[in-house]
């Protein structure tokens, strides 16, 4: 089983709500991460990525957390994990290899449990995890907390997203100073169906004041997606 620490846990579900520490075996060293355990016969696993490196991002990220705490609301588990070079994560911080260890958390993932995942990533974690999820069968839908289209100097673009039929919702303020609305509205048009696009008014990139909003939409998307078969069967062929 990938990750260090895996052999020492618990078996899973047998302790819903738990937090356990942990290592994931990743391409730089070891990642840092935190398991939310879930129930037993929970649907879905899944995997929350934090924010970028350099502006202090980690998986204790208020965002982040907000963010989990939807998606263990469903019984599941939830991984959060530092990305390299973050906290007691090994390796330095690169920009792009960062989709590697968003991979390490998905096989992590799958070898414990075997369960379709349901994942979700805030800001950079965002922009790592759509690249890394929309390649994996395994994933089932994507939700983009803040995806940036500009920020500190550097363009994000999303040109795979055009050939993405993962179930994705884009999630941001309106006033998201790293995503102006409108880059965002054409980001979301050009990608592949379904996606949602959802801007909280008077909200900016960070949630500020804002955090609850965030959390009912993602809860209602969340509820939405599972209820929708069809929709996930989308996420099979990609």
């Amino acid at each position: 089983m990938p990750g260090n620490a895996g052999s020492s846990l618990p078996a899973p579900g047998l302790a819903p709500g738990t937090l356990h520490n942990l290592f994931l075996d990743g391409a730089a060293g070891r990642l840092e991460a935190v398991l939310n355990e879930g129930r037993a016969d929970a649907e879905f696993a899944a995997v929350v990525c934090h924010p970028h490196p350099l502006g202090g991002g980690t998986l204790h990220n208020k965002v982040v957390y907000h963010a989990a705490k939807v998606l263990a609301e469903q019984g599941w588990p939830v991984l959060r994990f530092n990305f390299r070079s973050v906290g007691l994560s090994a390796g330095a911080h690169d920009g792009r290899a960062e989709i590697a260890d968003v991979c390490t958390a998905l096989d992590w993932l799958g070898a414990r449990y075997g369960k379709p995942i349901f994942a979700g990533g805030f800001s950079f974690g965002a922009a790592m995890g759509l690249a890394a999820c929309c390649a994996d069968s395994r994933v089932k839908a994507f939700a983009a907390l803040g995806l940036p289209t500009h920020a500190e100097g550097r363009d994000y673009h999303y040109h795979f997203l055009s050939r993405c039929r993962l179930p994705k919702l884009l999630l941001s303020g309106d006033r998201d100073q790293f995503a102006p609305a409108e880059q965002l509205r054409a980001v979301a048009e050009a990608a592949a169906a379904p996606t949602e696009l959802e801007l909280i008014a008077g909200a900016d990139h960070f949630f500020t004041g804002h955090l609850t909003g965030m959390q009912h939409a993602l809860r209602h998307w969340v509820g939405r997606t599972c209820n929708n078969a069809e929709g996930l069967g989308r996420g099979e062929k990609r």
